[in-house]
Parts: structure tokens; sequence; C-alpha cells
């Protein structure tokens, strides 16, 4: 079985993605040490009279830059980032538990499967010995050598084989889905 099979598992996609997520959040808190610049600007009119509120000589301009320095925010962009790597930290070790997981439930799936086909087939084998057992029955009642108790225990013997043969099987076929 491919370990690119387990990849594709939805917990296990989901344990990437926030760890993905938490890598993102780490940049994120890295980036907020940095300076940030940030330009705004606007067209307007103004006129302190109503008739020249829209004539030409109206018009006003404005732009105004801002430069953000973190200098009294670097406690608090520093515990941001310590929380980031925790969390990031906290995201590497469930991801990690997820495939180890993973991993655990395929060898236990593959390892039943292989307990229910020996069980399978032992069983077929004891159903074989039991057809042949009701023939035998059949026989010797009807040359009158046993009651037909004989017969329908045998019968009954067989169709229980049969019963847990197909709850072997559904079981195995319940297996071979998960």
């Amino acid at each position: 079985l491919s370990s690119q099979i387990l990849l594709q598992r939805p917990d296990i996609m989901e344990a990437e993605h926030a760890l993905m997520a938490a890598n993102a959040n780490i940049g994120a808190a890295r980036a907020a040490f940095f300076p940030s610049i940030s330009l705004t600007s606007g067209i307007s009119t103004a006129s302190s009279d109503l008739s020249s509120l829209f004539n030409a000589s109206s018009g006003m301009w404005n732009f105004i830059p801002k430069i953000e320095i973190p200098i009294f925010n670097a406690g608090r962009n520093q515990a941001n980032l310590d929380i980031a790597e925790i969390r990031q930290q906290q995201s590497v070790v469930n991801y990690e538990q997820k495939i180890q997981n993973a991993f655990k439930e395929v060898a236990d799936a593959l390892a039943l499967r292989q307990s229910l086909n020996d069980q399978i087939s032992a069983q077929q084998r004891y159903l074989a010995s039991l057809q042949i057992t009701l023939q035998r029955a059949r026989a010797l009642y009807q040359h009158g050598a046993v009651s037909y108790l004989e017969v329908l225990d045998a019968e009954r013997s067989l169709f229980a084989t049969r019963q847990t043969l197909l709850d072997l099987n559904y079981a195995r076929q319940v297996n071979e889905i998960s």
C-alpha cells in the first residue's frame, strides 16, 4: 500500500493544512517586526459658496504618507512570534501523530484481512467436511441405520457454518472498504 494513498486521507490532509497555516502565521508574526508604509490620497472639492462648489478652481488634492515603526510594539510582536512558533510546533506534533495513527490503522486492517482470509479458508474446509457428513447421514438414514435426527443435526451444522462463512465474507468486504 503506497504512502501516497495515506496522504489523501481527510484527517492527514486536515493536519497538513493546519501545519501550513501555522507556518504562515509565523511569517505574519515576523512581518510585524518590519516598518510598514502606507500612502493615502484623495480628491475633493471645497468652497465657502454652494454655487462655486463644482467649479474647476474649487478642487483639492490631499496626499498623506504614513510610516509605522514597531518600536513600542516589540514586546507584543515577540510574544506573538513565540505563540506562532509554539502553535507551529504543536501542529507538527499533531501531523506526526495523525500519520502514525494512519499507518497503525492500515497495518491493523491488513492484519485483519489476513486473519479473515485464514478464517474463511478454514470455514470452507469445514463446510466441505460437513457436506460429506450430511451426505453420509442421509445415506445411513435411507438404509435405516440412524434416525432422522442425525440428518437434521448435520443440516443444522451445515447451515450454521454457511452463515458463519457469509459473516466472514461480509467482514472481509467491510475490511476491504476501510
